[in-house]
C-alpha cells in the first residue's frame, strides 16, 4: 500500500493522469453469497505511463477494472463501478470507486493575436490550463494576456514537440496565427498528437489554400476532417469574445458528441450580416 500511494504522489507532482480503484462495498457481505475474494479497501493503482500496482483480490476482475479506468482517465471523471467477484458485467457482487487525479485539461493557443486574450479568459473560466505560444516576443508578452498561465515565445511546431506526449481527448490546440508560416507547421504537428480538438481560425479560403499547403507538406487527406476550420460554432459570432465562446462551445460538443452546426460543415459567409 505505501508503494502505491508513494507512486500516485509522484504521478501527481509530475502532472501524470493516475486513477486509483478502490473496493468499497461487497454484497455477499450482507446476503451470505460465496465470499468474492475481492476484500473491502483492496487498492489498485493504474497509470498510463506507470503501469498497473496492487489488486483487488482476483485477475479477472483487475483487468476488467484497469479497462474501466483506462476510460475513466480519458473523461477525466471519477466513478463508481459495479462488477461480478470474476469482473463480471450487469453483476453488483463488487463496488469499486474509480477515483482520477488528473491535472487540468490543457488548452494551447497558437498566435498572439487580438481574440486570442478573449478566448483565454472563457478558457480559464472552464478549467483549462492556457498557454499562448507565439514565435513573435513583442507580442508573446505576459502584460498582454496575464490571464494566460503561460506565455511561451517559440514556433508553434517546435513547442508543440515540447508537450505532444502530455496531449490527450481532454485538452485542445486552437490555432489563430492567419498566417501560412506558422500554422501550417503547427497543424501538422498537432495531428500527430493525440490533442482531442483541434481548430483554427481564418475565412473559407483561407481554410482551402490551408488544405492544399498541408497536403504538400505531407499531411494525410484523410487527417483533414479532424481540423476545425473555421474554428467555432455557427452561432453568428462578431467580436473576440463571441468568437471565444463560440470556439469553447463547439470544444464542449466535440467532447460530449453533440449534434451542433460547426462552421467547419456549414457553407456560405461565417459572419451573418446583421439586420
Amino acid at each position: 500500500m505505501d508503494k502505491i500511494f508513494s507512486t500516485l504522489v509522484s504521478c501527481i507532482r509530475a502532472e501524470e493522469p493516475v486513477a486509483i480503484a478502490t473496493v468499497i462495498e461487497r454484497s455477499d457481505v450482507t446476503q451470505g453469497q460465496n465470499p468474492s475474494p475481492a476484500e473491502l479497501g483492496a487498492t489498485m493503482l493504474v497509470s498510463h505511463i506507470r503501469g498497473v500496482q496492487g489488486s483487488l483480490g482476483h485477475e479477472k476482475l483487475d483487468a476488467v477494472v484497469a479497462r474501466d479506468v483506462g476510460a475513466a482517465l480519458s473523461s477525466g471523471r471519477s466513478v463508481a463501478r459495479h462488477y461480478g467477484s470474476a469482473g463480471e458485467s450487469r453483476l453488483d457482487d463488487v463496488t469499486v470507486f474509480i477515483d482520477v487525479f488528473a491535472p487540468p485539461p490543457r488548452m494551447i493557443i497558437f498566435g498572439a493575436v487580438d481574440f486570442t486574450a478573449a478566448l483565454v479568459k472563457v478558457a480559464k473560466v472552464l478549467g483549462y490550463y492556457v498557454t499562448v505560444c507565439d514565435a513573435r516576443e513583442v507580442f508573446a508578452t505576459k502584460r498582454r494576456f496575464p490571464d494566460a498561465d503561460d506565455v511561451v515565445v517559440a514556433w508553434p511546431h517546435v513547442y508543440l514537440e515540447t508537450v505532444a506526449d502530455r496531449l490527450g481527448a481532454l485538452d485542445a490546440v486552437c490555432v489563430l496565427t492567419h498566417d501560412h508560416k506558422f500554422d501550417i507547421p503547427a497543424i501538422a504537428a498537432a495531428l500527430s498528437t493525440n490533442v482531442g480538438y483541434l481548430g483554427a481560425m481564418g475565412s473559407r479560403k483561407t481554410h482551402a489554400e490551408r488544405v492544399e499547403r498541408l497536403i504538400d507538406a505531407g499531411v494525410e487527406p484523410s487527417r483533414l476532417n479532424e481540423i476545425m476550420a473555421p474554428i467555432g460554432l455557427a452561432i453568428g459570432a462578431r467580436t473576440p469574445e463571441e468568437t471565444a465562446v463560440a470556439i469553447c462551445a463547439e470544444i464542449i460538443a466535440r467532447r460530449a458528441n453533440a449534434d451542433v452546426r460547426s462552421l467547419r460543415d456549414e457553407t456560405g459567409p461565417i459572419h451573418l450580416v446583421a439586420s
